[in-house]
């Protein structure tokens, strides 16, 4: 099976790096500068799972290429339009494309780009990063890629691309119900990443305190209202589950946003707390922990405008 990575980032060049590693025909799709780097460096990934070096198959979106079997996108939401233009010669009538971004709204922007039946579903559970050196860096035992059919059907498609992953030194997880495993996940990290950016440190500190029990208990009962209202595929007690995950996780674990705030680069906002709080005002439902998160947020965003 080909297999074309969108980029060589933090989440695409780790999973890719995994395929590479079993021996999986795998292809970097990079910016020319990013190429020449890579030609020289290799790509590097250092992991708590086992580090790996290698040189990549790189190719750019001006150079030619046969389709590929399937398109693994990871970008984030405010990169998806650049790559789907990018993408679009290596995608052919039987091509998969498959988002590992956060979030939900990104699904539609794929349908309408490659079709319906090209888009299957997507998610990762992985804490990676870049160094400065542009090395992959994952921090954490966890690192997981759930994938599957959005119209949870075994199709051959699927049965063929579990194969290619079966045996990978990862965690690659084909789902039945994917679209609830993807709002679920959109719950967490909307949650996640809200609540640490906000408050400015990891999940221990906040945890810590009684009023910060509090605060995250009620923000997950907010967006559980939120998706409820609009019909959305969650579990019934999926708020409950997501709060012990995270009373669960490591003390000093951060969101990537807070990670891209520390680094002072542009986040997710508007693809993630943005798109649930335009679904609270249309279903009028008085959500005043998300607002103040995403008023901050977009504090953020605009004074990065203007710097």
């Amino acid at each position: 099976m080909k297999i074309l990575i969108v980029g060589a980032g933090a989440i695409g060049g780790y999973f890719g790096g995994r395929l590479v590693e079993k021996g999986e025909d795998v292809t970097f799709l990079v910016r020319a500068n990013k190429k020449e780097i890579l030609q020289q460096t290799g790509l590097n990934i250092r992991s708590k799972n086992g580090d790996l070096q290698f040189s990549p198959k790189l190719i750019t979106k001006s150079d030619n290429s046969k389709p590929f079997d399937v398109v693994l996108i990871s970008t984030k939401s405010y990169q998806l339009t650049t790559a789907i233009e990018d993408v679009q010669p290596f995608v052919g009538p039987e091509t998969m494309i498959l988002p590992l971004l956060n979030g939900i709204a990104h699904l539609q922007t794929l349908i309408r780009a490659f079709g319906e039946e090209k888009v299957l579903g997507g998610l990762c559970f992985v804490e990676s990063t870049l160094a400065e050196d542009g090395t992959i860096v994952q921090t954490s035992p966890v690192h997981q890629l759930v994938y599957g059919e959005r119209t949870g059907q075994q199709t051959e498609r699927i049965g063929k691309l579990e194969l290619a992953f079966k045996g990978t030194k990862a965690e690659f997880v084909k789902s039945d119900d994917i679209n609830q495993d993807m709002w679920h996940k959109y719950l967490f990290i909307t949650a996640m990443s809200g609540i640490t950016s906000m408050m400015e440190t990891s999940i221990g500190p906040i945890r810590d305190l009684e009023t910060g029990q509090q605060v995250i208990r009620v923000f997950l009962e907010e967006l559980v209202a939120i998706m409820e209202k609009i019909g959305a595929p969650i579990a019934p007690a999926i708020a409950e589950t997501q709060f012990q995950r995270i009373n669960d996780m490591s003390a000093e674990m951060k969101s990537s946003m807070q990670r891209d705030i520390e680094k002072m680069q542009p986040t997710e906002a508007e693809h993630l707390q943005g798109y649930l709080l335009g679904k609270a005002k249309e279903v009028q439902l008085s959500v005043p922990i998300l607002e103040i998160i995403f008023t901050k947020l977009m504090l953020y965003e605009q004074r990065q405008a203007v710097q």
